[in-house]
């Protein structure tokens, strides 16, 4: 009705800011990853990715986006983050770039 007041955002922006939080800070995390370390087989490489994950949910939480949170949207979150640091830090390796 036209009358109804919506409280949270649509599933539409939810799911733009989810999508976007998570991309950005996979892309941060490669960045982050390439200057700890240069070495492509070095473990700690993955920190800033577990910290760029781990980060995510208490930002969504403080939004108000992470109320109805299920496995799926966890997993989601955690695949895109993963997604854009592999892409991101295999082109920063495979280039030699220098930071």
């Amino acid at each position: 009705m036209a009358t109804d007041t919506v409280d949270r955002p649509s599933d539409h922006i939810r799911g733009i800011t989810v999508t976007a939080l998570a991309s950005l800070l996979g892309i941060a995390a490669a960045f982050g990853s390439y200057t700890i370390t240069t070495d492509p087989t070095a473990t700690a490489v993955v920190y800033a990715l577990v910290a760029a994950i781990v980060v995510q949910f208490p930002v969504l939480r403080v939004t108000g986006l992470k109320e109805e949170f299920s496995t799926k949207d966890y997993l989601y979150v955690a695949f895109m983050t993963f997604a854009l640091w592999f892409v991101c830090l295999t082109i920063l390796f495979t280039a030699d770039v220098s930071l």
